[in-house]
């Protein structure tokens, strides 16, 4: 099973966006749920490292991701400098109670992850954080550079995304399995917005497109058709485009609204996020009229792409209003 909403290139700023925010919308619910409960949402020390395959990815990292940085150790049971560097991570994982957790891959039974992260060698050690993935460094490296790189990230983690981490309950061993699961609740729109993210995952995109529409016709305000849309139009606009033309359309016609739309369209599709918004405000700088209306249009609908709660479109939103007033 491929995960979705994770890759280290092409959209996978664009799927991490959705994954981060679902993810964040169901933690929020969760913990929700356990105030109306009267518990304390304490997890387990043994929850503080576990073994992840690709059938669980999302929900063990991209959805616990909402609410803790997840460390991810990729390693092989033949590899030497893993069984140095794995014992440490562990260790440190305990010792940080919460404020991280860590997940083990094995590379050998899950290649379609290593391939997703562009592994080319272990161990290498990866953080997701609300969704979004990022690497931390490769091989054995000494502990107290391994301790300064989990501190950097807990400090990210909490300033840019208010994640403070896990409560610890040591004697809460075992209490989780014995648990049963809470039923999810089911939204009117669910199963047309699950059939829309299957369009996606098919290469549908014109059944994503049509699904997601169907859903804002009748809730024109709902958050997840409304990004979701705009990631599936995005892709429809970038298929079949020549890159290279398209970029070299964009440094020969510079006030060019439709030749600088196009551009950052594969910006964006690329991961290139202040590039494309940097791309547009310029664009606004420079044309007038009907041109500048599109170009400030698209740029518009690629925030809702990112989403509002990204700082980099609110600060592309403060740019754009210095260009046009």
């Amino acid at each position: 099973m491929q995960p979705r909403n994770m890759s280290m290139s092409g959209v996978v700023d664009l799927a991490a966006v959705k994954a981060a925010q679902e993810a964040k919308a169901k933690a929020e619910q969760a913990r929700a749920e356990t105030v109306r409960q009267g518990g304390g949402g304490a997890v387990s020390p043994s929850s503080l490292v576990i073994d992840v395959d690709e059938a669980g990815f999302e929900r063990d990292i991209i959805q616990l991701s909402a609410e803790v940085p997840v460390v991810i150790d990729f390693w092989a049971e033949w590899c030497e400098p893993c069984k140095q560097l794995s014992p440490v991570l562990e260790r440190l994982a305990a010792e940080y109670n919460g404020r991280f957790v860590l997940a083990k891959i094995d590379v050998d039974a899950n290649q379609m992850l290593m391939q997703q992260f562009g592994i080319q060698g272990i161990p290498a050690v990866f953080a997701v954080v609300a969704g979004q993935a990022l690497p931390l460094f490769q091989g054995a490296a000494p502990e107290a550079q391994i301790r300064g790189t989990l501190d950097q990230l807990i400090q990210v983690s909490e300033e840019r995304f208010g994640l403070t981490g896990l409560t610890v309950d040591p004697d809460a061993e075992g209490q989780v399995a014995d648990a049963a699961p809470a039923e999810e609740p089911v939204g009117p729109y669910d199963a047309l917005l699950d059939a829309a993210q299957q369009a996606l995952d098919a290469g549908d995109l014109g059944g994503a497109v049509q699904a997601y529409k169907n859903v804002l016709a009748d809730d024109p305000g709902n958050p997840e058709a409304k990004l979701g849309l705009a990631q599936a139009e995005l892709m429809q606009r970038v298929q079949g485009m020549d890159p290279q033309q398209v970029r070299k359309d964009a440094a020969d016609r510079p006030a060019d609204a439709v030749a600088q739309i196009a551009a950052a369209d594969l910006d964006l599709m690329g991961g290139h996020i202040e590039d494309a918004f940097g791309r547009l405000v310029d664009t606004v700088r420079r044309t007038a009229g009907d041109d500048r209306d599109a170009v400030r249009l698209r740029l518009l609908e690629l925030f809702e792409v990112v989403g509002a709660d990204d700082p980099r479109v609110a600060t592309a939103r403060k740019a754009l209003a210095r260009a046009l007033f």
